[in-house]
């Protein structure tokens, strides 16, 4: 992991009321007793010792690179740990990392013998210093801060070393409060400014400037010196409220992810999950929760049509008190969970958010009932709701139709946009079941009976998802033939294929995508490209992950039935390499745009090549397909050209191209001014800490619905100009 990607780590697991993929915590309040917990810790289950043989011998036998579990892997994962748990160098100390050197080489050996002997040794040596660093913290908070000197906190922690002494590590702590309370001013002047010019533009469109001004200000009254020793109790907490199934998680994962980035371990929670938004349902009340730092279960969206949204009762940031299950007289209760919790309201005030989930989650047509506070902490109420299946259609395919330009005959060139955020399929295997392709094609049908003249397939957000899905949905605009190419350890190759015959789509296409388009996504717009079916639009290239992942449900593999109880969770593993029809792997290098757009992503550390222990790009002979030749030299320069002259008068487009500037000389940046006046004036330029923050965020939580903005109002002019040149040479 590259410097900048732990920076992004630590400011959402410090800073961002989001579960982290990795570490699995929640966000609460108070520390507990670290030795009471630390005992609990010392001892893996048999279940864990399982997991640990198991996935020894299959990552020697099925990972694509045929390497043994050795002493170099074990290295790599040792680095890897404790990367996971301290990536800015403030917990430990030079001293622990020495004492813990003698694991360095034993990491292979100890799991071969189902031996966590050095992961409980390392993860509890956290614990200890956690508490010492959030005590120090909390003291160091308190201090008067001089913000007018000249000093500096440097950001790029390959550079920085394990603090040697108490006295090194006060300092460390002392500069990086400093930096998160100048955040909180950024953040605060930023909102006001934001507010100001909301209320000036409803003066001037002749609202009530004052009303508008209250209603749109969202600035914390809290002191900004509590908040921050609430976020570090907090995380403290979280930390300290995970069991051993977490632990076993993370460092079975940090061992399989020596090997490559995106071969994990799944706990069995973290695979029941996984489950549940492969096939984008689940049953529940239709609400997605977080946590705040006060230790609360908190309403932070309402899924549209689930059963929150129509039965009413709850609001957004409403914190949940109490849980309790079925109606008061114990009807219509989830006997599973009736067994487990009864009928009486269970406080889950600091309780881990995966366990209030757990209670809230249950079958369609039972109920739960909810002790809620509202959002100023005035209202108690109790809300009952029967629990519905719910669809997360954020998460499935959207299109809608836009008017762009006139066509000869006066009428309007109709664009259709398509955003996919993800390639999904119901788990089940149902045929007719949710998916991709059953979800693109009814939109496909819908805008053919539109008459319309273009496509736009957005996958800027999409990272994946299932291979078949993939291939299917790229089966919508090719006329059969291979889509993907994929090779094994053993050297063997496979072409996956659309074997339909015609074409949903025939028009004009245009893909849209940017660095964080990954996999099965590059899978698509690789093929795509190569068949000279359309247009690849937007960053220079994509993410650039083109290994193959698969699912293994360890429970089937020890238990050999078809369903197994789900107890030791999953493996997913790298087994194989993607290539395109044309024989380029997808691997680190991507799927090159044939119209690059100005965008900040384009200049983020966000692909394949900035993590660690990628596989290799390489080349494999080329496929047998028919090219259809909808893209030439001639076309792609042609509309580049247009495209760049209209960029080039766009105000819009002159400021991101300005903000980009910015951004990539403040990245080349090791070091940050923690004089407050030099601070505020780089933050009010532009912040590039808080640019990387948001697009992870709006990656991890996509708004709802398409949003025309001038980005993708120019990729729409693209395509009316794309269909005009076919026109024209037809």
């Amino acid at each position: 992991m590259k410097s900048s990607l732990r920076l992004r780590l630590e400011a959402y697991l410090s800073e961002l009321p989001l579960i982290a993929m990795l570490l699995a915590t929640v966000l609460a309040t108070g520390l507990l007793d670290s030795s009471v917990i630390a005992e609990e810790l010392t001892a893996p289950s048999r279940t864990d010792r399982r997991v640990s043989l198991l996935v020894s011998q299959l990552m020697q036998t099925n990972h694509l690179s045929n390497h043994p579990l050795d002493d170099s892997r074990s290295i790599r994962a040792f680095d890897n740990y404790i990367d996971n748990l301290d990536a800015l160098k403030v917990y430990f100390l030079k001293s622990d990392i020495e004492e813990f050197e003698q694991f360095k080489t034993q990491l292979d050996d100890q799991m071969l013998a189902g031996d966590f002997s050095a992961a409980y040794a390392v993860f509890n040596r956290f614990l200890e210093r956690l508490d010492q660093r959030t005590a120090l913290a909390i003291e160091l908070v308190d201090e008067a801060h001089d913000f007018t000197i000249d000093e500096e906190i440097m950001t790029d922690v390959d550079q920085i070393e394990f603090a040697e002494s108490e006295t090194e590590i006060r300092d460390r702590w002392r500069k990086r409060i400093k930096y998160s309370l100048l955040v909180m001013r950024g953040d605060e002047e930023k909102k006001k400014k934001e507010a100001e010019e909301k209320a000036k533009k409803q003066a001037e469109e002749g609202g009530d400037a004052n009303e508008t001004k209250e209603s749109n200000v969202s600035v914390s009254t809290e002191d900004p010196k509590d908040r921050l020793k609430k976020r570090y109790r907090s995380y403290n907490n979280r930390m300290h409220q995970f069991d051993s199934e977490d632990v076993v998680e993370l460092y079975i994962t940090s061992v399989t992810t020596s090997y490559d980035p995106h071969t994990t371990y799944m706990s069995k929670r973290s695979f029941e999950n996984f489950m549940i938004q492969m096939g984008l349902e689940l049953e529940g009340i239709g609400a997605t929760l977080s946590a705040d730092d006060e230790g609360y279960t908190v309403i932070k969206s309402i899924v549209a049509g689930g059963a929150v949204d129509t039965q009413g009762g709850l609001e957004v940031e409403d914190k949940i008190t109490a849980v309790a299950q079925g109606d008061e007289d114990g009807g219509r209760a989830y006997e599973k969970l009736y067994r487990e919790h009864g009928g009486e309201f269970v406080d889950v005030s600091g309780m881990k958010l995966d366990d209030v989930v757990s209670m809230i989650r249950g079958k369609a047509g039972t109920v739960v009932r909810l002790s809620v506070l509202s959002e100023s902490g005035t209202e108690l109420k109790v809300v009952s709701i029967v629990r519905e299946k719910i669809k997360l259609e954020e998460s499935a395919a959207q299109g809608e139709v836009f008017d762009e330009g006139t066509k000869a005959d006066g009428t309007p060139f109709k664009i259709g946009v398509i955003e996919l955020p993800s390639f999904y399929a119901s788990m089940d295997g149902a045929i007719g079941g949710r998916s991709t392709t059953n979800d693109v094609k009814r939109i496909l049908v819908d805008f053919n009976s539109q008459n319309v003249d273009a496509l736009v397939l957005d996958l800027r957000r999409n990272g994946g998802g299932s291979l078949r899905e993939a291939i299917d949905c790229t089966g919508l605009f090719i006329d059969r033939g291979p889509v993907v190419q994929v090779k094994d350890s053993r050297g063997q190759i496979m072409e996956h294929k659309d074997v339909a015959a015609g074409m949903e789509w025939s028009k004009p296409l245009v893909v849209l995508t940017s660095k964080f388009s990954a996999s099965a996504s590059e899978i698509l717009a690789g093929a795509v490209q190569d068949y000279g079916r359309g247009l690849v639009v937007g960053d220079t290239t994509t993410h650039g992950k083109g290994t193959v992942q698969s699912l293994m449900n360890l429970n089937q593999v020890l238990f050999r039935v078809r369903n197994p109880p789900n107890v030791f969770g999953a493996l997913k593993i790298t087994m194989q390499q993607f290539y395109r029809p044309n024989g380029d792997s997808t691997q680190l290098r991507g799927v090159l745009s044939d119209l690059v757009l100005p965008s900040i992503s384009d200049k983020m550390d966000v692909c394949e090549s900035d993590l660690d222990y990628p596989v290799e790009f390489d080349r494999i002979p080329q496929a047998r397909y028919q090219q259809l030749s909808l893209v030439s030299p001639q076309i792609t320069q042609e509309l580049a050209s247009r495209s760049a002259q209209r960029i080039e008068q766009s105000d819009e487009f002159t400021s991101r191209k300005k903000k980009i500037k910015t951004y990539v000389e403040q990245k080349a940046l090791k070091r940050i001014s923690l004089n407050e006046e030099k601070f505020l004036a780089r933050r009010r330029e532009l912040s590039a800490e808080k640019e990387d923050e948001e697009a992870i965020e709006e990656q991890m939580n996509p708004d709802k619905g398409i949003e025309k903005d001038f980005y993708l109002e120019e990729v729409l002019k693209i395509a009316r100009d794309y269909c005009n040149l076919l026109a024209s040479n037809n």
